[in-house]
């Protein structure tokens, strides 16, 4: 948060802190500084930056607003076709399967080809971001022995300590305890904050799809 306000707009700093805030649950500041970012790329005629941003901004509002994400993967969709941003492409479909999250059946199928397409591109940190949407569509439905399956998965992706806080954000959404010697993140809001925005997240999308336990 400190280095974000410093790094400007050369350092992409509204986008920063997107990337800072989505993580701790809170998507509406997180989808406040994507908006700046937009906007800001847009006034420099950086198409890129745009596209890049849309993909992210996408992914935000997927957690938060399923009906509002259809709108912006759309928008995503047109800025990445005209580019070849594989990364934010990665992105983008990841909030894709966000948006489905406790809904399509066939969510899981769609996740396995993603990452085989993942594993293909060598965008590493993307395997990790997929693993959480599935803890997000397995908390969503309570499947508790396929959250487990995906937690290791994701524990294993992340050994190396890169993106570990995705451990602890899947036990957030489940609203399960951490296990003994789980690395612990230092978030901006503490703990019990992160945790209930995450867990919301997910009783919030169980009360739209009217399937709260």
């Amino acid at each position: 948060m400190e280095a974000a306000g410093r790094l400007g707009w050369e350092g992409r700093h509204h986008r920063v802190l997107g990337d800072v805030w989505w993580v701790q649950g809170d998507m509406e500041r997180a989808e406040a500084a994507y908006l700046a970012a937009r906007s800001e790329a847009e006034e420099h005629g950086v198409v890129g930056e745009t596209a890049m941003v849309q993909a992210h901004l996408a992914f935000a509002v997927s957690f938060a607003d399923p009906l509002r994400a259809d709108d912006e993967l759309d928008l995503a969709d047109r800025l990445l076709s005209r580019l070849s941003l594989r990364s934010s492409e990665m992105t983008a479909r990841i909030a894709a399967l966000v948006r489905d999250a406790g809904v399509a059946a066939d969510l899981p199928d769609r996740a396995a080809v993603l990452l085989a397409e993942i594993g293909v591109s060598g965008i590493s940190y993307a395997a990790a971001k997929l693993q959480l949407a599935l803890c997000f569509h397995h908390a969503v439905l309570d499947a508790q022995d396929d959250l487990a399956t995906t937690i290791t998965l994701l524990r294993e992706l992340t050994q190396s300590g890169d993106y570990a806080y995705y451990i602890e954000i899947a036990h957030f959404m489940a609203d399960l305890p951490l296990p003994e010697h789980t690395a612990r993140a230092r978030w901006i809001d503490g703990e019990r904050q992160t945790r209930d925005r995450w867990r919301h997240l997910v009783t919030a999308r169980r009360s739209r799809l009217g399937t709260a336990r």
